[in-house]
């Protein structure tokens, strides 16, 4: 498995796979071929099916500049080696340099095919939760210890910047109002829901607004292509900062804690995106908030002292709730259904935690299979329901404003 500084990365939203990728993409290309004085990129499948709704032109005119960019969007071309493809052209005097053919494989990772050397080592030893279990087990470690052994002291000075990173996205989205860019109209509601107590507000009433409300403020921050952290994607980074960040204010755990959580979290999403995959394109919805889901469990099992076991169940029990789950942002925009989502996902992290503190001796499925079972379900959706915003939501909701 790769660094967890390869799963966690700050950039701006709103689609780590339609922003962050195609703009590392074209960095490669910019420091590949210096002489070029022209581009022509045709993108393939999800990006561009929904590459405009994402902002993906507008990312690789702004990377590629002061270059004039010519920017194909080929909708119908299928035999490609992954949904979200591209092919970059560099030129010269209206040359081609060369062809690059990238793949943007979630998460804001990319693969080069036929490049050697581009695609970073491996630090981990085990690539299995069963695995890394059997070892922690063996060694008596928590999971963010054997983060620290794999990755080195180093790794925590990255997660302590990805925390402050993911607590000021909250704060800039609990205290920004206004209407999300795109067209569609959505408001932001964090804000509000941050300042507005209800009526008759328990204290579990009470838990659901402030975790929602710090969901909606990163994923409304992200939708303005605001700064985020991936955890795993852009469109399910709100998740994690939210239960995090609401653990800590209720409960006072220290930065340190969190930290740790993060690590241990980070093991989980690496596990995911190893295994199965973290991309809507590639798996559908699950693949996003069904991760970002476990990844939150398992972050607060961290926080709250569960065993292994009791951490382990909480992340199967995280994702095996999200199976299924459909990619049909509504005009291609990382909005509509996907700001709510986030909200959905951060609560149930909470709820899986608690379930899991009770019944982990009696559990059945293993982490590792729900992860298999999730990459199998996701390659049975069918491509209109993978963030091509062809079917579900997306094609409803157009069908009824015309």
């Amino acid at each position: 498995m790769k660094s967890l500084r390869e799963l966690y990365k700050i950039g701006r939203g709103p689609s780590s796979s339609h922003t962050m990728g195609p703009e590392r993409a074209c960095n490669f290309c910019k420091n590949k071929y210096k002489d070029a004085d022209s581009y022509k990129v045709v993108l393939y499948g999800s990006l561009a099916k929904t590459g405009e709704g994402h902002g993906t032109d507008r990312v690789i005119v702004e990377t590629l500049a002061p270059c004039r960019v010519d920017i194909v969007f080929d909708v119908k071309k299928n035999d490609i080696p992954h949904p979200n493809t591209m092919d970059i052209y560099p030129m010269k005097d209206g040359a081609e340099l060369g062809c690059e053919r990238i793949l943007s494989i979630g998460g804001g990772m990319i693969e080069i095919l036929n490049e050697s050397g581009v695609i970073s080592k491996d630090v981990y030893r085990f690539t299995k939760f069963s695995q890394i279990s059997e070892y922690c087990k063996k060694h008596d470690m928590r999971l963010w210890e054997y983060v620290k052994e794999e990755e080195g002291e180093e790794i925590f000075e990255h997660l302590s910047d990805i925390w402050q990173t993911m607590k000021a996205s909250v704060k800039n989205g609990i205290s920004t109002s206004g209407i999300l860019p795109g067209g569609l109209e959505v408001e932001r509601k964090a804000k509000k829901l941050f300042n507005t107590r209800h009526i008759d507000e328990s204290a579990q009433t009470r838990e659901n607004r402030l975790v929602c409300a710090y969901a909606f403020a990163v994923s409304e921050e992200n939708a303005a292509a605001g700064t985020i952290v991936t955890s795993p994607t852009c469109g399910s980074a709100g998740v994690l900062p939210a239960v995090l960040y609401y653990e800590q204010e209720q409960r006072g755990f220290k930065d340190e804690d969190v930290v740790k959580a993060l690590a241990t979290a980070g093991i989980v999403g690496n596990i995911i995106k190893t295994n199965a995959s973290i991309s809507g394109a590639e798996c559908g919805c699950q693949a996003e908030i069904g991760s970002a889901c476990s990844m939150a469990a398992a972050a607060l099992g961290e926080l709250f002292g569960l065993s292994l076991d009791e951490i382990e169940y909480a992340t199967e029990i995280a994702m095996e709730h999200h199976l299924g789950l459909t990619c049909d942002p509504v005009g291609g925009l990382v909005q509509i259904p996907c700001i709510e989502r986030n909200a959905v996902a951060a609560m149930r992290a909470i709820n899986a935690v608690s379930l899991a503190n009770f019944l982990s001796e009696s559990r059945k499925i293993s982490f590792d299979l729900v992860v298999e079972v999730m990459y199998a379900t996701g390659k049975d959706l069918k491509k209109r329901y993978r963030e091509t915003s062809e079917g579900g939501l997306a094609k409803l909701y157009k069908s009824m404003k015309k």
